[in-house]
């Protein structure tokens, strides 16, 4: 009896033991995100799965706050000597992250491991710098034009808008109809105005948006800048626009039937589509005639890779990236939340099934970001502190639109604020 409880105990010893080897075995990868609400269960989704898929590596995703404060917070990782491995930056922390000192560029750990050729081109251009990619596409987006159905059936309206001309004339209808109280809202009108930018193909920043060089002065005193905010200004006294905030609150808008038409991300697709009663339809930007031609540009964030690793766990990370890139995983996203399928190859599969042919609210955007032109001025600008810019822009667009200032007024305070913002930072981190 005793020599059989010994051998049953050496049994229990050795399994305990080889659990634990094989635990220690396992890379553990931290993912920091900012991704909330619905999106928050998109990204336990995939990680989980990857999970399910690797006993040897392990990954948690944890919510760290808002996109500037999971920037803030992962740099500062780092250099108190504790980093996440994973952290998502949005587009306009790009410059930061470059010159931050605190990140392995993606291309570094991936390179002929990953096919990023695979990439949509307009995600790759937004996030490659000198052709090497520095962080991993993950959550990317554009702006696009919502519209209420019903709404413009109501006023009678049989076509969509194609121009900004359209917008008022369009706008005006609708009000006059009782259809909905104003024509047009728009979330993000900082992001929206540099939107505008790359739509006509014009910069927004010198040394080509900032791709050729550190950029050090923006071009909100420029024409192109007052002729839009002008107009937009314009707008907002015929009531044909109505000012949504600088977030997210124009959706409810939207939603509610105050306003007929919505500038807004397609990351906020699902959610309208699953919250609106009434039929959304949805199209491309609108377009200011006689300005050139440029692409709508790429919005959303990415995934950096932070130091202070062993290569053991580069590796892993890049597994995780490997598995990010899969084309049912892509698609699962897309499907999830309404940002672009990042591959050519879930862009094929979706088409296959016919999944943009039964569901063209999700094609809008996608074809729209194709069908322009790839230049520095339409792939998007790199600032420094472009947080603290986009900041300041989007109080210009208050100034104007509540009419504190002139469109001009405001427009030229901000270039001035912005110029030193970029002056500042030039100096702290070098021409």
């Amino acid at each position: 009896m005793l020599k059989k409880s010994i051998i049953i105990l050496t049994l229990v010893t050795l399994f305990a033991f080889s659990a634990a080897m094989v635990s220690a075995q396992t890379i553990e990868l931290e993912f920091w995100h900012a991704m909330s609400g619905g999106r928050t269960a998109a990204v336990e989704k995939i990680v989980d799965g990857f999970n399910a898929e690797h006993d040897d590596i392990h990954v948690t995703a944890q919510f760290t706050g808002s996109y500037a404060e999971t920037l803030t917070q992962g740099i500062s990782a780092v250099r108190s000597g504790n980093p996440p491995h994973i952290i998502q930056v949005y587009e306009v922390g790009t410059q930061t992250m470059l010159d931050s000192e605190a990140i392995v560029p993606v291309y570094e750990i991936a390179e002929g491991k990953i096919d990023f050729g695979s990439v949509i081109q307009p995600i790759l251009n937004y996030y490659s710098v000198d052709g090497h990619l520095y962080s991993m596409p993950f959550n990317s987006s554009t702006a696009m034009l919502y519209y209420n159905k019903d709404a413009f059936a109501k006023a009678g309206i049989e076509d969509v808008p194609e121009t900004w001309a359209d917008i008022e004339e369009m706008g005006l209808k609708i009000i006059d109809s009782g259809a909905a109280n104003h024509g047009l809202s728009f979330g993000w009108p900082a992001w929206i105005l540099e939107q505008m930018h790359a739509y006509h193909n014009k910069p927004y920043a010198n040394n080509d948006n900032g791709r050729s060089g550190r950029a050090t002065e923006v071009y909100l005193d420029r024409d192109f800048a007052k002729m839009v905010l002008g107009y937009w200004t314009d707008l907002v006294e015929k009531d044909v626009v109505a000012y949504g905030g600088r977030e997210y609150s124009a959706n409810q808008d939207f939603l509610a039937g105050e306003v007929a038409m919505l500038i807004q991300s397609t990351s906020s697709l699902s959610s309208i589509m699953d919250s609106a009663d009434f039929e959304v339809g949805t199209t491309f930007l609108p377009r200011f005639e006689g300005q050139g031609i440029g692409n709508s540009v790429i919005g959303g964030a990415s995934l950096w890779v932070m130091k202070g690793h062993s290569q053991e766990e580069y590796d892993a990370v890049v597994e995780f990236f490997k598995y990010l890139s899969q084309t049912d995983v892509t698609i699962q996203w897309h499907k999830d939340t309404g940002y672009f399928p990042s591959t050519n190859a879930a862009v094929k599969t979706l088409m296959d099934n016919r999944w943009f042919s039964e569901n063209p609210n999700y094609l809008t955007a996608f074809l729209q970001v194709l069908s322009g032109v790839q230049s520095p001025a339409a792939n998007g600008v790199l600032l420094g502190n472009f947080v603290e810019i986009r900041d300041i822009v989007d109080t210009a667009v208050e100034e104007a639109f509540t009419g504190v200032s002139t469109a001009e007024e405001a427009l030229n305070k901000a270039d001035e604020e912005a110029d030193k913002v970029l002056q500042d930072y030039t100096e702290l981190f070098g021409e």
